[in-house]
């Protein structure tokens, strides 16, 4: 640690992993359960929207959403978390990450039960509801991200710290568990009281009205997990650094570190503390636009922004569109062979399964590992896999879509979400947290993640659209011709190599403070001078 850090800050850099630590993983970690939860649940449901509201009588096929309410159901909430995440990131440098903290997961409870609630007269008009408190419930979302990544990094030791970043994002792969779970459990339950025969055989009888009521139950319960933790985020005290840094009441910065962290610091040393302070200040006092921002932090923006923008791209798109990807290569039989609810049951089965064998693991290895290898190797590991698997999926795709292959498929379908776990759906997310100064850290973590759910508007939207067969007559009702399934996950694959080249932008931040990531514990030579006349007195 520099000499000229704070003193509070040294101490917290120091501080043993307390149960503190742990309870913060959880109560952030809540937030990110639900946040998963909720942006991929409606992968789920939208085929049952679809069977539900847009039946056509006499038709071969099972209604579907049209392509502009699909489109719209599956992105609005990215549009919502964009936003979110640049006015929550801005907000928590203005006003502290905890007065914030509690906004955001209320938005979150309360869109979730709205979702669910969605009412109208016509299947558009529910559809419109839908969308809006979807748009909400993803601003609500928006704000988790860069509060969450910014609280616990600057709770943590910077010994320990990538680790429980790494935890409390590590979140999600619960939350999409749960959903699938969740899912499972409602549809076999309504399949059970309330049987249905294959849309081949009655279709109109294979949605039974009953229907209505399960994807709601499934989006409204995304409220349970963040409504659990409230009490406890309303709990939480502000981080030292900013009381120390961005809010200057070092004063209080002691005694908040006292009843979390069981530590405590010395007071005989006000005025080299004062000091220090206005050391700080000075050098960090400039500007997000500013020239010395761009000269110190423009390239390490640049390359989280980008490198989160083009892995969502890949992974948003993965998850989204499993469903049809299954569909594509035969795992999951042609939806005219099954009932509404026993295709949800199938449809959230190998969902479950693919993020049970690769999506979990991937994010608790980078918690183990990261410590230990650093971000910048986990980082390209996952970029370079992600390529590798990508090209082994699409360049023998028809191999794939034979039924001798399905497990083969699977196989190699979950390891590329193993790797974007174990990679840089981590990564980008804990890094930006680390490498920006205090007073812009949320901010800063807030346009890289909005970088980020860019990219997987870009990914929901247009691999929609891309991966419909290039034969008109075998697209979906309503869409045009596409470049395939398999072109589309060739061009996923490249998005991958790209970021790995952009990778090389980001800095390592294994085992150094924020203040030597952020460049706050540099100072002139006449800072030193005033800090020697300081302690001398």
């Amino acid at each position: 640690m520099a000499s000229d850090q704070l003193k509070v800050l040294d101490v917290l850099d120091k501080a043993k992993t307390q149960l503190y630590h742990f309870t913060a993983v959880v109560i952030a970690g809540m937030g990110f359960f639900t946040d998963s939860y909720d942006l991929f649940s409606i992968s789920l449901v939208t085929k049952l929207l679809g069977r539900i509201y847009y039946h056509v009588e006499g038709s071969s096929k099972p209604g579907s959403l049209p392509p502009n309410v699909a489109a719209a159901v599956n992105g609005v909430a990215f549009c919502g978390t964009l936003t979110g995440q640049l006015f929550f990131g801005w907000l928590g440098d203005k006003l502290g990450r905890k007065r914030v903290y509690g906004i955001t997961l209320m938005l979150m409870v309360f869109c979730s039960i709205g979702s669910g609630l969605s009412f109208g007269s016509t299947p558009n008009s529910v559809i419109a509801t839908l969308c809006f408190f979807r748009f909400w419930l993803g601003f609500g979302i928006g704000g988790d991200y860069p509060l969450s990544a910014t609280i616990m990094a600057e709770y943590a030791n910077k010994k320990t710290r990538g680790a429980f970043i790494a935890a409390v994002f590590a979140m999600q792969g619960f939350g999409i568990l749960g959903g699938g779970a969740v899912a499972i459990v409602v549809s076999s339950i309504f399949q059970v009281l309330f049987p249905a025969r294959a849309y081949s055989e009655d279709p109109t009888g294979s949605t039974v009205p009953q229907a209505d009521y399960v994807w709601r139950i499934i989006l409204m319960f995304g409220a349970v997990p963040a409504a659990m933790t409230y009490y406890w985020r309303m709990k939480m005290p502000e981080t030292p650094r900013y009381t120390a840094l961005v809010a200057k009441n070092q004063q209080k910065a002691r005694e908040d570190m006292a009843k979390v962290l069981k530590v405590d610091i010395e007071s005989g040393k006000e005025a080299v503390i004062k000091a220090e302070v206005q050391v700080v200040e000075k050098r960090n006092s400039f500007g997000l636009f500013s020239s010395e921002f761009l000269s110190r932090h423009g390239l390490h923006l640049l390359g989280t922004t980008t490198t989160w923008f083009l892995v969502d791209i890949a992974y948003y798109s993965q998850n989204l569109f499993q469903k049809d990807i299954f569909s594509a290569v035969g795992w999951i039989p042609k939806p005219k062979t099954m009932s509404a609810l026993e295709e949800l049951y199938k449809i959230a089965r190998a969902q479950t399964l693919i993020a049970l064998c690769g999506t979990v693991p991937g994010y608790w290895a980078t918690v183990l590992l990261i410590d230990y290898i650093g971000r910048f190797a986990i980082q390209i590991i996952g970029f370079f896999f992600m390529s590798v698997f990508m090209f082994a999926l699409a360049i023998p795709y028809h191999h794939w879509t034979e039924k001798s292959n399905h497990i083969g498929f699977a196989v190699m379908y979950a390891l590329t979400f193993f790797f974007a776990n174990f990679g840089p759906n981590s990564t980008t997310f804990i890094v930006p947290a680390e490498i920006f100064p205090a007073r812009l850290r949320s901010t800063c973590h807030g346009i890289s993640a909005a970088a980020g759910k860019a990219g997987a508007i870009v990914g929901s939207f247009g691999f929609l659209y891309a991966s419909q067969n290039q034969d008109q007559s075998k697209a979906d009702p309503g869409y045009p011709a596409g470049i395939g399934m398999r072109n589309s996950l060739l061009v996923l694959a490249v998005v991958n190599v790209v970021g790995f080249f952009f990778t090389f932008l980001v800095p390592e931040s294994k085992g150094k403070s924020l203040e030597e990531m952020s460049r706050e514990d540099e100072g002139d030579d006449q800072e030193q001078s005033n800090r020697k006349v300081v302690e001398t007195a």
